[in-house]
């Protein structure tokens, strides 16, 4: 299978506003920030695995 690697220009606009609006928080709101980023990260991948293993 072949996966698309780079971001679409959407996803490069967001990722500059998120850059944006990250530099102004503190390190406790940055933490907290990237816990909940990682947090829906590890929910994604088991909603992947989970839709993979019942489309086999």
């Amino acid at each position: 299978m072949d996966f698309p690697i780079e971001l679409t220009l959407e996803q490069k606009f967001r990722l500059q506003t998120l850059k944006e609006q990250v530099q102004s928080l503190t390190q406790e709101e940055a933490q907290t920030y990237l816990l909940e980023v990682l947090r829906q990260m590890m929910v994604k991948d088991n909603l992947v695995k989970h839709l993979l293993k019942d489309a086999a």
